[in-house]
């Protein structure tokens, strides 16, 4: 708000006008409000004001001539003025940035006397005085409510302290007046030291020498004295002062900050008072005391010390542990901060204050801390160190005290000319920016000096707006980025695809736009974009990984099938023995590759299947008939032959001859098999050996099994394989014995081969560990009748492997059966067997 508007409302509201109607200041100044009071008697009346030329903000000190006509004597009268009038020229003359500042010299009238200084809150008689009178809540006329932290109180006692030492060893001179009536507060927070009105000047050689001064008496105006209540003892009892005497003024006002504003002397403009009150001086120290702070009670204690070698000097005083604070020390720089060059100011606003600002008060931020930067922010050499401060406090503050305290001034920042580190600086900062801005000044402000950023010649900058863009993604509507955004960030890419720093930039742009890009700019604008990235750093692997991720979340994107297969796994791919990747890196591009993998096999899956339902019924179902066989229900695991056909075995009249020989099987069976096997004659599943009769080769297979499983048929194109089956012996399907009920099932462990001479059958049990083996009729019975077998104790896998030797070597198929007994090797296991043949043989042709 300018500062015209803050005062119009209030331009005749009191009175000031017709006060200062003759006073030569009003050409320069518009004058407000009443605000406080100051000096001897409170005789300065402090109004707010602006001045007319540019808009600063003042304070008007105004002395109406007619408070001193009581004086009933002229004389005293022009005195008082006199004074006054002289206060000011020694604050003109004593520039310090502790001494309050003059910004326009005394203007008098006949009716007045009228200054402008640095704009004040109030004089610290009218807080303490406020404090004072709370309790009966009847506060005096210009008493102000205001409430010290620590903080400030630590602060602004160290700055009279530094006020005191500037006057004393620079000044040479005695303050002679230091009470709460001379202390002003500032707007900023900040103690400024005042009137100067009883300025006595010192020894040069030596300020700790006494010099003659003036004390306190009845016979002189008050208002031309100074104030009784905190002078030094030896003023009043020996009329001489020192720079002691100042200190032990400070002492008072200390005490009396501690102590509800009430000093510990309170002679009433009494010399004799004083004098009594002085004697009982200790007693109220010792009362006090536990009010003051810790560190500061020793000093107060010797400050209000009698003896004036027992106080220290104010060089000494500001250096004892309580003014030892890292956040007071940044606060007295700011207030000499116009007096540094523009490096020591960078340095301190990038590195002290920014370090500094969480252990300030809040409160202090707003009244001093952000005056100063909002000057500062007008220099750009300095811009770019003192945004970080800012940012800060932007951060830190509510949307209410950022919009009221600083957008009005940080405002202008935005159509500011910058320097590239101040741009990069804001730019950088910009979501902090973004989250407490108004959306009509992102619109008008913000946005327009970001897309700025990217026609920048500098690539620094270029870097900063992408960095900007990712940050505040969220406040960018899609239109903004189909049209300003992508087409920026691709142009700055084609110009700088060799800095990996702006590839990064580029990507994590891309990555955090692409909900709001439509399919065919992610087809024709970003995919190309990633498919000429050069993949060599693992970062910018890893940022392009996470876009493909994105990608691969949803179909809007139009990553489809057939670009994952042929255009981004095989550039990926190569990737997964690149050496740089770490396993974290690594796990994340395989997990990738993998999850396209998984699309692509899911898409054609889906398609073949698609495919395979559009083919005529029988050629769909062929490839996979035999596993709906009835014999192969029970099989597990899973049974797949390739080209084999199961049909359903045809009925036939062998199962008449079934039913006569069931009776003289059973009864061979039970004979042999307790004696040769050891086990039950009943037991259905006691291995021994059962051989038909070898049939002519003319008659069909199905009349020459009795109760037999279905007929296997193998293509033609397995025709030249040995005959194996995927999985083993343990994944062939189970086949019912010949000689076995319809409701028992023997597990095969036959090797299929393809026949090569006329039809044969023959059966193989397995119980336990034992194992017999399936060879052709012909044979086996040609072997039991009259040939010899071979004395072996070999095992059945034995059996079989010679078995399929002799088939794949092509020669005779002539086939050796063995039984491998346990504990019957030998020349008697071959005997045995040729008479066990030949009766078998004779009893199955005898009652055939």
């Amino acid at each position: 708000m300018p500062a015209s508007a803050m005062f119009s409302k209030f331009k005749h509201g009191t009175g000031a006008q017709n006060v200062l109607d003759s006073n030569p200041i009003l050409q320069f100044f518009e004058v407000g409000k009443l605000l406080a009071s100051a000096g001897p008697e409170m005789v300065w009346k402090i109004y707010d004001g602006y001045r007319k030329s540019d808009g600063k903000e003042v304070s008007v000190f105004l002395f109406e001539k007619r408070t001193a006509e009581k004086l009933h004597k002229p004389k005293r009268k022009e005195t008082v003025t006199e004074i006054l009038r002289a206060s000011v020229r020694q604050l003109e003359r004593f520039r310090h940035p502790k001494i309050l500042q003059v910004l326009h010299s005394v203007e008098e009238c006949s009716e007045t006397l009228a200054f402008a200084a640095e704009p004040v809150y109030a004089s610290l008689a009218n807080i303490l005085a406020y404090q004072e009178d709370r309790p009966q809540g009847g506060p005096p006329p210009q008493a102000r409510e205001y409430s010290f932290l620590e903080m400030e109180l630590k602060y602004g006692l160290l700055q009279i302290t530094e006020a005191l030492t500037f006057l004393h060893y620079s000044g040479h001179v005695l303050h002679r007046n230091v009470c709460p009536a001379s202390i002003l507060v500032t707007k900023k927070g900040t103690w400024k030291l005042g009137g100067l009105e009883f300025t006595e000047r010192m020894n040069e050689v030596d300020g700790l020498e006494p010099v003659p001064c003036q004390p306190w008496t009845s016979r002189l105006p008050k208002m031309a004295q100074p104030d009784l209540d905190y002078i030094a003892p030896e003023v009043q009892a020996s009329s001489m002062c020192s720079i002691l005497s100042d200190m032990f003024s400070l002492g008072m006002v200390m005490c009396a900050i501690f102590n509800h504003g009430k000093p510990l002397i309170q002679a009433n403009h009494s010399s004799s008072t004083y004098l009594k009150q002085l004697d009982m001086l200790e007693d109220q120290i010792h009362n006090v005391l536990p009010k003051v702070p810790i560190p500061l009670q020793e000093a107060a204690s010797r400050l209000l010390s009698k003896d004036t070698r027992q106080r220290p000097t104010a060089q000494l005083l500001s250096l004892i542990k309580y003014f030892s604070d890292s956040s007071v020390h940044a606060l007295q720089f700011l207030d000499v901060i116009n007096m540094k060059d523009p490096t020591q100011k960078a340095h301190f606003y990038r590195n002290t204050l920014k370090d500094t600002l969480p252990y300030i008060p809040r409160k202090l931020w707003y009244q001093h801390v952000w005056p100063c930067l909002s000057h500062e922010m007008k220099a750009q050499e300095v811009l770019a160190a003192v945004l970080q401060p800012i940012i800060y406090i932007i951060q830190e503050s509510s949307q209410e005290e950022y919009e009221n305290l600083m957008l009005p001034l940080f405002r202008s920042v935005f159509s500011a000319p910058k320097s590239i580190q101040a741009t990069v600086t804001l730019l950088e900062n910009l979501h902090i920016i973004l989250e407490k801005t108004p959306p009509e000044d992102v619109r008008t402000e913000v946005l327009p000096m970001l897309f700025n950023a990217f026609e920048s010649s500098t690539l620094q900058v270029q870097s900063a707006a992408l960095v900007a863009v990712t940050n505040v993604a969220e406040y960018l509507d899609e239109t903004a980025i189909r049209k300003m955004i992508m087409p920026k960030t691709k142009l700055v890419y084609e110009k700088n695809s060799a800095d990996i720093k702006t590839v990064l930039n580029v990507l994590s742009c891309v990555e955090r736009t692409l909900d709001k890009l439509d399919r065919s700019m992610i087809i024709d604008e970003v995919l190309p974009l990633l498919w000429d990235v050069r993949l060599s750093d693992p970062e910018v692997i890893l940022r392009v990984v996470n876009i493909y991720r994105l990608m691969l979340s949803d179909k809007k994107f139009g990553l489809s099938v057939n670009l994952m297969a042929t255009r981004v796994m095989p550039s990926l791919l190569p990737q997964t023995v690149n050496p740089s990747l770490n396993l974290e890196q690594f796990t994340s591009l395989l997990e990738v590759l993998q999850e396209m993998l998984d699309h692509i096999d899911r898409n054609q899956r889906n398609k073949l299947k698609l495919d395979n339902l559009s083919l005529p019924s029988p050629e769909r179902h062929r490839p996979l008939r035999h596993q709906f066989s009835t014999d192969n229900m029970h099989a597990s695991p899973p049974f797949n032959i390739p080209n084999l056909r199961i049909e359903q075995r045809k009925t036939s009249s062998a199962e008449d001859m079934a039913r006569k020989n069931s009776a003289g099987a059973t009864s061979l069976h039970g004979m042999l098999g307790g004696w040769w096997f050891g086990g039950s004659p009943s037991s259905p599943d006691s291995n021994f050996l059962r051989v038909h009769n070898a049939f002519p080769p003319n008659r069909r297979l199905s009349d020459n099994q009795l109760i037999g499983p279905p007929k296997i048929r193998i293509a033609p194109s397995c025709a030249s394989s040995p005959g194996g089956t995927p999985g083993g012996s343990g994944g062939l399907p189970i086949r019912r014995h010949s000689s076995i009920g319809p409701q028992e099932r023997r597990g095969s462990a036959m090797n299929l081969s393809p026949p090569t001479a006329s039809s044969y059958h023959s059966v193989v049990s397995r119980d336990g560990s034992r194992t017999s083996l399936t060879v052709p009729a012909p044979y086996l019975a040609r072997s039991m009748i009259g040939g010899s077998m071979p004395n072996t104790s070999s095992s059945v896998p034995f059996l079989l492997s010679s078995s399929m030797s002799s088939i794949r070597s092509g020669g005779s198929r002539r086939t050796s059966a063995c039984l491998g007994l346990s504990g019957s090797p030998g020349a008697s296991s071959a005997g045995l067997l040729q008479q066990l043949g030949s009766g078998m043989y004779q009893l199955f042709s005898g009652k055939s």
